[in-house]
């Protein structure tokens, strides 16, 4: 019998670690932390990751089983990943093996071997040099790759097509069989020579790279706090090849995979490196060569999304997050963790610098930098000789609306394209309008499965759920009264782009949302015909707000801001304030002056009137001490128990035995709030409810927890509903 007992993390919803065996007769230096086993759980084989190797245990010999497999002769995790992934699991009081199976690529979770696949580089052969254009006269496509290749002298990877809106896949391969291209493998594709910045750092941007530079081998938190438009982004770009410079690595993390493609293709003009990108976008293989090229070393940088946080450096020099303030960066599935915390705790364990950029920081963030935690750099100016953009206010109140657009917008619109410039309409609604009434009896289109209206699709002829997913074809009469009087209510982008059409009916309108980018590339498609474009609307959603550089879009309108003027979450006037300056932000953004204007039936809005007067800076001051005064993060600290369940009364059953259990644990710098029902009471085919835990103590909450969340697990009435912990949640209502 072995003298040594490994310890492993499993993914299952459990909050415990569990107690194997080692394979009869091997020994114990065949086993480190980090390595990947196999092993038998109930019926089934699961993949797990040694945490530790003890020399005893709690558990009776007789219950213990050897593991089935050693997945890896060596540790595939380090002890700074062991240590980030214990104290993730640990903070956010999640099952360990929720944390890894979150960490690692999915490839890798099912015990897939960490092989690193060679790349594919592609060039013109002897005979392809020799062809001339009248060779591809009947494949233009074939054409478009041939003058690709012709104009670079290295072989390149499929990262060159990238940009491209249709699949280049076949007609290569039908050019690589008549021997026109050649490919070869190699463990990373040749670099280009880099390009030259377009312009050099103004003071405000040197004092950034200078200050972040003195840290480089040190952990430190910088805030990059940089209006719109004030080159965020050039400021990466030097200090991402400083770090370069020095053999190190970096970790960039953006909000949006539509992000992604803009900003890698600018990296790669500007780093002669080798990069990889990691987003839910890509298939498993590529997410799994992304996180291991990072590991081994064959990349200086990773571009991704949330979950790349966890991805293992092999030489850390830096991280970087850009629109840190963004809520996309929390989980809220599963393993409920802020990629911001996350990002922060590994800068802090690998000892490197971590810089978080954005035009409109997160409250928490500028908290931080009262409490000096934080170092705050400050670009007030835009680059370029751009000037920051007028606001007004539109007064909608009696005003005649076509479909929500107001003569004043219209009128602004129509001047703009007669300059041949751009034009941006926010809408915060996709879809063609959220409501499908009756005129005749009022019966209302509404979800089964959710307490929520269906959304008028107009285009696919579909009634959606916004929520659950459910769809059905309009009706072309009434289901109550049969009659044929139904007509929408309120609007979405597709209903303004409609209205669009009909005063603009011989501007190209270009349509930015869920909708129309679900395909892959068509985000990056549409934002490159626009910017190829001459006087143009884009109408668009929130992903219209981040990020992106038009620099013929002069006048922004906003069309629809009141709905989020009021709400019940206490978050929402700072999302509001983000919203506004990172759309109003789009305009301007080169040598012509851009206008925002704003449409309300609430001008005297201190809200609004606050940010046009005097900023978000002024307005985050006002709302962080209103946050002080009132109690609320991030001067106090939140976790919320969220249940549900098909039977609302097994959540109600739930609920009243954690009452019984809360009774029991002593209550120091602890207030229970609830429980009450979600705010959409039923989602999905679910009843919803919640309990908030708030404290002033951060160290009060985690005792709090961790003294209830094991309780939950053996009440009887837990197997009926589905329950989860958010620990810092930013949805609470």
């Amino acid at each position: 019998m072995s003298n040594f007992y490994l310890n492993i993390a499993v993914d299952t919803p459990l909050y415990r670690i569990f107690d194997y065996l080692p394979i009869n007769n091997s020994p114990r230096s065949d086993y480190q932390a980090g390595q990947r086993v196999s092993v038998s759980f109930g019926r089934r084989q699961k993949i797990g990751v040694i945490l530790n190797i003890s020399s005893s245990t709690d558990i009776s010999k007789a219950q213990l089983k050897p593991i089935s497999k050693l997945l890896d002769a060596e540790p595939l995790l380090s002890p700074e990943d062991l240590t980030l992934y214990k104290w993730a699991a640990n903070y956010y009081h999640s099952p360990i093996g929720e944390v890894f199976a979150q960490a690692l690529p999915k490839q890798l979770r099912m015990g897939k071997e960490p092989t690193i696949k060679l790349a594919t580089l592609y060039s013109l052969s002897q005979s392809g040099h020799a062809l001339d254009e009248t060779c591809f006269n009947r494949s233009p496509r074939q054409r478009a790759l041939w003058q690709q290749l012709k104009s670079t002298a290295n072989p390149v990877d499929r990262h060159v097509f990238a940009a491209l809106d249709w699949d280049w896949r076949a007609p290569i391969n039908s050019m690589i069989k008549k021997g026109w291209v050649d490919i070869q493998h190699e463990d990373a594709p040749a670099l280009s020579p880099p390009e030259a910045p377009l312009f050099s750092p103004n003071s405000e941007q040197q004092a950034a790279i200078k200050a972040i530079s003195k840290k480089q081998q040190a952990f430190q938190v910088f805030l990059l706090d940089g209006v719109t438009g004030s080159g965020k982004t050039e400021v990466y770009l030097q200090l991402i090849q400083q770090v370069i410079n020095n053999g190190k690595q970096v970790l960039i993390l953006l909000p949006e995979i539509t992000l992604t493609p803009q900003l890698a293709e600018r990296f790669r003009k500007r780093l002669a490196t080798q990069m990889v990108v990691s987003h839910s976008g890509l298939n498993d293989s590529q997410r799994s060569q992304a996180w291991l090229r990072i590991k081994k070393g064959l990349a200086n940088i990773l571009l991704g999304t949330r979950s790349a946080v966890f991805t293992p450096m092999n030489a850390p020099g830096m991280i970087i997050m850009d629109e840190e303030h963004d809520p996309s960066f929390k989980q809220q599935e599963g393993f409920r963790y802020s990629a911001r915390n996350v990002a922060i705790m590994r800068a802090r364990d690998y000892n490197i610098p971590i810089v978080l950029g954005s035009a409109t920081p997160s409250l928490e963030s500028l908290h931080s930098v009262q409490q000096n935690q934080f170092t705050h750099l400050v670009l007030t100016k835009r680059t370029a000789g751009a000037s920051q953009p007028v606001i007004r206010l539109l007064d909608c109140r009696h005003q005649t609306l076509d479909n929500h657009l107001s003569p004043s917008l219209l009128n602004a619109i129509k001047k703009t394209l007669e300059r041949n410039e751009q034009v941006i309409l926010f809408v915060n609604r996709r879809g063609f309008a959220p409501v499908l009434m009756c005129h005749r009896c009022g019966w209302v289109g509404e979800c089964r499965r959710c307490d929520s209206r269906l959304v008028i699709h107009k285009e696919a002829h579909l009634l959606k759920c916004h929520h659950c997913g459910t769809e059905h074809r309009i009706p072309s009469t009434c289901p109550s009264c049969q009659e044929a009087e139904l007509f929408p209510l309120g609007l979405g982008t597709e209903r303004v782009e409609e209205t669009l059409n009909s005063h603009f009916p011989n501007t190209p309108i270009t349509r930015i949302d869920r909708d129309s980018t679900r395909q892959k590339d068509a985000m990056q498609s549409l934002i490159n015909q626009v910017r190829q474009g001459g006087g143009q609307i884009l109408v668009g959603t929130q992903m219209l707000a981040k990020g992106h550089h038009f620099p013929n879009v002069t006048l922004v309108g906003i069309v629809d801001i009141d709905a989020g003027l009021f709400s019940c979450d206490f978050r929402a006037s700072e999302r509001m304030a983000q919203l506004i300056t990172q759309v109003a932000g789009r305009a301007g953004r080169e040598e012509k002056p851009g206008r925002v204007l704003i449409q309300t039936h609430q001008p005297e809005h201190p809200l609004l009137n606050t940010l046009i007067e005097h900023g978000y800076a002024r307005f985050a001051k006002e709302a962080l001490a209103e946050r002080q005064q009132a109690q609320l993060p991030p001067y106090h600290y939140h976790a919320l128990l969220r249940v549900n369940a098909v039977k609302e009364q097994a959540v109600l059953n739930f609920l009243t035995d954690v009452g019984h259990l809360i009774s029991n644990i002593q209550l120091t710098s602890i207030q229970i709030l609830g429980p009450v029902p979600a705010p959409m009471l039923k989602r999905a085919g679910r009843f919803r409810y919640q309990l908030l835990i708030e404290s002033p103590q951060r160290k009060a909450r985690h005792q709090f927890l961790k003294s209830l969340l094991p309780e939950l697990e053996k009440i009887k009435s837990s197997r009926q509903v589905r329950w989860s912990i958010d620990v810092d949640p930013i949805d609470i209502f």
